[in-house]
């Protein structure tokens, strides 16, 4: 990204505080990113895609910021949705689990999505949860009834800070029912459960771990009392995320749990929050197979991470012929010949247009991540080079150079390209020049069908054929739709 840390002011809107606040990591430029991963029992949906992604480029615009970021996911594979999934198809829960977070991790990959450093499975760190809850309850900050564990949310005084609930809000959203509990907000620490279902033995008896618990062990495992930067989902500020924070400080006396708490906007599909009771989940799968990876990233990144995204077939089109427009005019930008000779007034133009246009890109995303400012200076740069294409035949050097360095600094960040950028070799430009002229002689001879049948061959392999008034071109196209 040509700017190091100390170069760069990173502002993130803070959950925790709900404002903007300047990024400074707890050391140095090490940044420690834990993300809520999936609960495993069903195909991930672009509700959980669109979380993914943005994390994405966070990861990835502060390693080309040059910080040193580990970034940590946790992996739900003991949960009650899991257990009665398995129960259904007459599996073992863990083997269930395992079958999902397989797809997962398919997904991931086909989403662009390889920044994670680390995946951990709660099922991996039961000795930790059990340690964890032990520290609690000497604290003062749990207690054990005939059904199990609790945390004491009267205990924690600052409980319901993240969140912006009131006292009388906490019980009414996603806490467990119980009548053992001391009052209906206290949520599970330790579930006690018959021997016959999924569990492990206790100080307390056999059972499993309450939800909330698995990820503050995890993070606490791996990074110990604080780490910098917590994500996820709004939808899970409460009570998961609440209770995560509760837990860690309770337990270790340091605060902040997390420096930066960042939250993602919430997927609807026409106007609908996804459920199986509406009939509109749309997994990550199903777009895959009609668009590519590319397509759905610069669909997302269209948006702020913080704000609601409508999802739907016509906005997912309108997505990819905006990213064509990209690649049209850069792939074009790429295959004009390079002029050494001294920079004229346009060529001086180009050049300061395409470097500032670089440096407002980088400048958008220290600003709370704004992937939709950042593509609108990229569109923006693209028109002003469009321009210049349009009345001269090459491209300075120097402008040259400093366009790829803006193009592969775009894609290093939102993976928004594929192989629509790739120089092309100068062999698979003769054969497209030769397959180009046969299809031309047979547009002379009015062998239209034929003609049509290579373009149409030519497009599934991804190039893309344009017939102008100079003659047909051809760009490389080759953003991949994956089938399954």
């Amino acid at each position: 990204m040509e700017c190091g840390v100390r170069h760069i002011v990173l502002r993130v809107y803070n959950s925790l505080t709900r404002k903007i606040e300047e990024f400074a990591p707890l050391r140095g430029n090490r940044v420690k990113m834990y993300v809520c991963g999936p609960t495993v029992y069903d195909y991930a949906h672009i509700g959980h895609a669109r979380t993914y992604v943005s994390y994405d480029v966070m990861a990835r615009y502060l390693r080309n910021a040059g910080y040193s970021l580990f970034y940590l996911m946790n992996i739900t594979d003991v949960d009650d949705k899991i257990i009665q999934r398995a129960a259904e198809r007459g599996v073992h829960p863990l083997e269930l689990a395992k079958e999902f977070e397989r797809y997962f991790m398919e997904d991931l990959r086909d989403l662009r999505i390889e920044s994670v450093n680390l995946f951990a499975r709660a099922s991996e760190h039961i000795d930790e949860i059990i340690d964890l809850i032990k520290g609690l309850l000497e604290k003062g900050f749990a207690y054990e009834t005939s059904t199990g564990v609790y945390f004491d949310t009267e205990a924690f005084g600052p409980y319901g800070e993240l969140s912006g609930r009131e006292p009388e809000e906490l019980s009414v959203h996603r806490i467990e029912p119980d009548p053992t509990k001391r009052r209906p907000q206290d949520f599970a620490l330790w579930k006690l459960r018959p021997e016959t279902e999924l569990g492990w033995d206790s100080p307390w008896g056999y059972g499993r771990p309450g939800w909330h618990i698995e990820d503050t062990a995890i993070i606490m495992t791996y990074f110990g009392p604080q780490l910098d930067v917590h994500g996820g989902a709004i939808e899970l500020i409460f009570p998961h995320h609440e209770a995560e924070r509760a837990q860690a400080e309770a337990a270790s006396g340091v605060a902040p749990f997390s420096r930066y708490w960042i939250h993602t906007g919430l997927l609807t599909v026409e106007g609908e929050k996804m459920s199986k009771s509406l009939g509109n989940i749309i997994s990550i799968r199903e777009v895959l197979r009609r668009y590519s990876a590319e397509e759905l990233r610069y669909f997302y990144a269209s948006s702020h991470y913080r704000s609601p995204v409508e999802f739907s077939w016509e906005n997912l089109e309108a997505a990819s012929r905006a990213l064509d427009g990209i690649e049209s005019v850069a792939q074009e930008f790429r295959s004009r010949d390079v002029s050494s000779e001294e920079l004229d007034d346009r060529g001086r133009g180009l050049l300061e247009h395409l470097r500032t246009g670089k440096s407002r890109f980088i400048s958008a995303l220290e600003d709370d991540f704004n992937t939709p400012l950042a593509l609108s200076v990229l569109h923006d740069s693209l028109r002003f080079t469009a321009r210049y294409l349009e009345t001269n035949d090459s491209v300075p050097e120097e402008a040259r150079a400093e366009g790829e360095a803006f193009f592969a600094l775009v894609n290093s960040v939102l993976g928004v390209f594929s192989g629509g950028l790739e120089p092309s070799s100068q062999l698979l430009d003769e054969v497209l020049s030769l397959i180009l002229n046969v299809r031309e002689r047979l547009r002379s001879e009015k062998r239209y069908e034929l003609a049509d049948a290579i373009r149409s061959a030519l497009d599934s392999l991804g190039i893309r054929v344009e017939d102008t008034a100079g003659g047909a071109r051809w760009r490389s196209a080759s953003r991949r739709v994956v089938r399954r």
